[in-house]
C-alpha cells in the first residue's frame, strides 16, 4: 500500500517540484522499499479543508508558516512525521508537535558546507573590505572609494577564531580553517564527543572567554528561547575593539540595536551578516551605512550541492517512516 506524503506549501501546486521528488526517489529507492505517493496541498486552505486533504498523510513535507501545524497534526490520525526542507526550525512549534506525538526532522545539515564556506567568506570580506572593492571597481573608481590604509586590511593569519556552536556548520568552519594558521576555540552547551572535537582542531572555552579573546566571533547556533539575543550589549562589551562578529545562523540570535551601538562606539570593528532581524533588513538600519559591515540576503545555504544533499536526506527519512522505522535528524524541543 502506498505511503501518503503531503507537500504542504502555500499557493498552487508546482508540478516540477513533485516530479523532482518522484525522480529523486526513483534513483535511490531499493526494491523492498515502500512506495511513496506525493501530492501537494495548499497551506492557505482553512483548517477543516486541510484536514480533509491531508487525512491519510503519514508525513507532511512542509514549506509554510501559514498553517497551524499543531492543530492540524492533532486531527491527522496517521501522521508520524513533519519533515522540513530547512536546517532551521525556529518557525515551528516543536514542543507543541511533540506533545501531539509528532516527530519533527530537519534537512540533516544538507547546507552545512555551503554555510560554513560563506561564514569564512564573510570573515575575509570584512577583513579585506571586499564589498567596497567590488563597488569601487563597478563605479569606475578603481579603489578610490575604498576606506582605509594598507594597515586597515588584515588576513586571518594568527587570528583567534571563536566558534559559538560546534555542530554541523561550526565544525565544518573549524576543519576548513585548520590550515589557515588560526587559533580555533569554541563554546557549545552540548556535551560533545572528545574524538569529534579533536577532529575539528578547536579548543573548548567558556562563552565569556571566547568573546574576550577572539578576533573573529562566528555564530553557529539554532534560534530558540535560549539563544534569542544571545549576543547583546553585555556580550559585545566583552569583545575586543578590533574584533568582528559573523552571523550565518539566525538574525534574532543577535540584538541588532546593540550591534549597531557597539559598532558606532568602536567596541568592535566590524560585522559580516548573512541573516538579519527582521528580514529583509529595515531600509533605515544604521548597519547599512557602516563601512565595515557586510550584509548578504540570507543566501549562505544556497548551493547546488545543498539541494542534492537535502533531497537525499529528506527522501531517506520518508522511506524510513514508510518502513515503520524512526527517522533521522530529529529536532528536539528546547
Amino acid at each position: 500500500m502506498p505511503v501518503s506524503i503531503v507537500l504542504l506549501s502555500p499557493g498552487a501546486e508546482n508540478p516540477s517540484r513533485i516530479q523532482h521528488l518522484v525522480d529523486s526517489l526513483a534513483e535511490m529507492r531499493q526494491p523492498d522499499d515502500p512506495d511513496l505517493h506525493f501530492r501537494h496541498v495548499d497551506a492557505d486552505l482553512d483548517e477543516d479543508a486541510l484536514v480533509e486533504q491531508c487525512q491519510d498523510a503519514t508525513a507532511l513535507l512542509v514549506q509554510t508558516r501559514n498553517a497551524d501545524l499543531v492543530a492540524l497534526a492533532r486531527r491527522l490520525p496517521d501522521l508520524r512525521l513533519i519533515q522540513t526542507y530547512t536546517a532551521g526550525t525556529d518557525w515551528l512549534d516543536v514542543q507543541g508537535l511533540a506533545d501531539a506525538g509528532i516527530t519533527v526532522a530537519d534537512n540533516g545539515g544538507a547546507n552545512a558546507i555551503a554555510v560554513a564556506e560563506v561564514a569564512i567568506a564573510l570573515m575575509l570580506s570584512v577583513l579585506h573590505r571586499l564589498d567596497q572593492q567590488f563597488t569601487s571597481v563597478q563605479a569606475g573608481a578603481w579603489g578610490r572609494q575604498v576606506a582605509g590604509e594598507g594597515s586597515d586590511f588584515m588576513t586571518l593569519e594568527g587570528k583567534h577564531i571563536g566558534l559559538v556552536g560546534l555542530g554541523r556548520i561550526g565544525s565544518r568552519v573549524a576543519r576548513r580553517l585548520a590550515g589557515w594558521e588560526c587559533d580555533l576555540t569554541f563554546h557549545d552547551i552540548a556535551d560533545l564527543d572528545p574524538d569529534y572535537v579533536s577532529e575539528t582542531g578547536a579548543r573548548r572555552v567558556s562563552f565569556d572567554e571566547l568573546l574576550a579573546t577572539s578576533d573573529v566571533v562566528s555564530l553557529h547556533t539554532p534560534l530558540n528561547r535560549l539563544t534569542r539575543h544571545l549576543v547583546s550589549d553585555r556580550e559585545l562589551s566583552l569583545m575586543q575593539p578590533e574584533s568582528i562578529l559573523v552571523n550565518t545562523c539566525r538574525g534574532a540570535v543577535v540584538d541588532e540595536a546593540a550591534l549597531a551601538r557597539a559598532l558606532q562606539e568602536g567596541s568592535i570593528m566590524g560585522a559580516g551578516l548573512d541573516v538579519t532581524d527582521p528580514e529583509p533588513i529595515a531600509p533605515d538600519s544604521p548597519l547599512l551605512q557602516m563601512d565595515r559591515v557586510v550584509i548578504t540576503p540570507h543566501f549562505a545555504a544556497r548551493a547546488r550541492q545543498s539541494g542534492v544533499h537535502g533531497m537525499r536526506n529528506i527522501l531517506s527519512n520518508l522511506l524510513r517512516v514508510g518502513r515503520g522505522e524512526e527517522p533521522q535528524h530529529i529536532v528536539q524541543p528546547v
